[in-house]
């Protein structure tokens, strides 16, 4: 190799002009606007969700924490919505949130004690998570803003610290959002081809598993029977499928994340039991006509998580 000759090491990509221009009109997007590399098909399979399995058990918050919070989950909820509010105000990527509200039960768990500013808690977990998941993170003046500068950028930084601390730098845990496109890639080998219907089971998907990381009754679940159950809630939303194809899917489903088809389906019931409370609520809340009706059925389940009423 010629020593005389310069390398660098810079990205020199770039976007095209139609590209920057629609990511400038974007209402909220942060600028400039990220390039996402494609799905890899080399990096799925059954590999990889052996290796993710075998991980997810070190991320679960203690028995002693989920208790806790069970007996009284309104200000773990209460966090949580907040930090989904704030993320998806932000633009931030889906896996964002999930992580977020991770590092904020194993902080707690850990510690078993909310801090002063509980909302600096959630603010600094967010701000660890963006920073992992996303090339152009969440700045602190956003967050602090969020907040109502309830704390200041000091305050933040300083609580990123602490959860770096207590968590010993290790903050890239599993979340249901790591197990869904390898899910989605087994049911699309069984001849689910169709680009557009996955891009929706994928929505729903991400819809289902952000209502259950909410959802303080799901905090001890592993994270791989949530994305499993939340793909198969959804499958089972769209009505697409017979219900012999629905069992095969479970089933397969059921293998992936290993476990029990009787499990499987008991959490899925759970899925769309939280889904029917919580668009009842929803409809509570808004002017309804004396003739109009809320059905019992089995919901469709919505493409925008914001549609929820989490």
């Amino acid at each position: 190799m010629d020593r005389s000759m310069s390398v660098s090491l810079w990205c020199e990509e770039v976007e095209d002009d139609q590209s920057q221009n629609q990511g400038q009109r974007e209402a909220g997007a942060r600028a400039p606007s990220q390039l996402r590399a494609a799905w890899d098909p080399t990096v799925s399979g059954h590999r990889v969700i052996q290796r993710l399995l075998h991980v997810e058990e070190r991320y679960i918050p203690s028995m002693l924490y989920i208790t806790l919070i069970q007996r009284d989950p309104e200000r773990r909820e209460e966090l949580a919505k907040w930090a989904l509010e704030v993320c998806c105000e932000c633009g931030c990527d889906e896996t964002v949130f999930p992580l977020s509200v991770s590092l904020m039960d194993r902080f707690l768990s850990a510690s078993l004690s909310l801090p002063v500013s509980p909302y600096c808690l959630a603010a600094g977990c967010i701000l660890i998570a963006s920073k992992l998941s996303e090339c152009d993170s969440v700045t602190a003046d956003t967050l602090c803003a969020a907040a109502e500068y309830s704390f200041q950028p000091s305050d933040l930084r300083e609580m990123e610290r602490v959860i770096l601390a207590t968590l010993r730098w290790d903050t890239a845990a599993v979340t249901p959002q790591d197990f869904l496109p390898h899910f989605l890639a087994s049911v699309q080998e069984r001849g689910d081809s169709d680009e557009e219907l996955l891009c929706t089971l994928r929505r729903h998907s991400d819809t289902l598993a952000a209502m259950c990381v909410c959802d303080s009754r799901f905090l001890g679940a592993p994270p791989s029977l949530v994305a499993a159950a939340s793909l198969n809630c959804a499958l089972r939303g769209l009505g697409n499928k017979g219900p012999t194809q629905l069992a095969l899917t479970s089933e397969t489903l059921a293998g992936l994340c290993q476990t029990d088809l009787i499990v499987l389906q008991c959490y899925s019931e759970m899925i769309e039991y939280g889904l029917r409370q919580r668009l009842r609520s929803g409809l509570q809340q808004l002017p309804t006509e004396k003739d109009e009706e809320v059905e019992s059925e089995r919901p469709g389940t919505p493409t925008d998580m914001r549609e929820i009423d989490f």
